[in-house]
């Protein structure tokens, strides 16, 4: 009789063990609106505390059939910059910019990137493609989350509304689908991909555009800031039947704050006038 009741109690011991894992298990599982709360958050945090910054940007670039073209290396310095006056809804403005130092290993004359041959906007709007702000203009699909596998990213599809319900808060102004992949510890997004079919790559040539970013953790100001490490851009044209191919591989490193230092010189040291 003693046996039978200590089984029955380890019984039930068991059975609350299990229950308070499957309970602490399914409180652990985020939704969908947890994550694009948490995802805005990041977005708030980066634009309101990330400081002006310079870093390296290796791209290598190419344009088929293109002879002059068929392949550029392109050294630059990356820059982004904090304006001190904000946009007309009081939000940061960052404003992005190179300088182009070597060109194919050559040192650079002037030479100015454009088109598509070059990113911009990647690195002052390009994580706020899937939050809260942007849920008028997209729609966002949670994939299931493994939560008994904390390596495993956390997967979003994203897909554009219409056109016609785009409004002038919608980061991107066409269609394209795509998906974000996040990191379940930080809740910080480490990959961002889309496709859009119909894409104005020049004036004159509309065409394919596929899209994809990979982040890193830098540190600057001793805060972590989730940034560009890699860009990955490929589209393909048609100019009267004649199809044209571009690609561009952009790596990021080197990161630092950019400073602006002066100093007030004495008297005897002021230039003469």
């Amino acid at each position: 009789m003693t046996s039978r009741r200590s089984s029955t109690a380890i019984y039930l011991v068991v059975l609350l063990g299990m229950s308070s894992a499957l309970w602490a298990q399914q409180t652990k599982t985020p939704t969908l609106a947890q994550i694009l709360q948490r995802l805005q958050e990041n977005v708030d945090q980066y634009q309101a505390q990330v400081p002006s910054f310079f870093c390296d940007e290796h791209v290598v670039s190419k344009k088929r059939p293109d002879p002059q073209h068929e392949g550029r290396i392109t050294d630059s310095t990356f820059r982004m910059k904090r304006d001190p006056t904000p946009d007309v809804h009081g939000k940061p403005v960052l404003e992005e910019s190179r300088e182009i130092k070597m060109v194919n290993g050559k040192p650079a004359h002037g030479e100015y990137l454009s088109g598509p041959t070059t990113v911009t906007g990647a690195f002052s709007g390009g994580l706020a493609l899937v939050s809260l702000s942007q849920q008028a203009c997209m729609r966002y699909t949670l994939k299931p989350i493994k939560a008994n596998d904390p390596q495993k990213p956390i997967t979003i599809l994203f897909t554009s509304v219409r056109p016609s319900e785009h409004s002038e808060d919608c980061i991107m102004q066409e269609d394209l689908n795509g998906r974000v992949q996040i990191d379940q510890g930080t809740m910080q997004i480490t990959r961002l991909q889309f496709h859009a079919t119909h894409h104005h790559i020049t004036p004159d040539i509309a065409g394919v555009w596929d899209f994809a970013i990979d982040y890193t953790p830098i540190l600057l100001e001793g805060k972590s800031f989730w940034l560009p490490a890699k860009i990955d851009v490929k589209m393909v044209g048609d100019l009267n039947n004649y199809v044209i191919r571009w690609s561009l591989d952009a790596t990021y490193s080197n990161y630092h704050k950019l400073e602006v230092t002066s100093r007030i010189l004495p008297w005897s040291e002021a230039p003469a006038p």
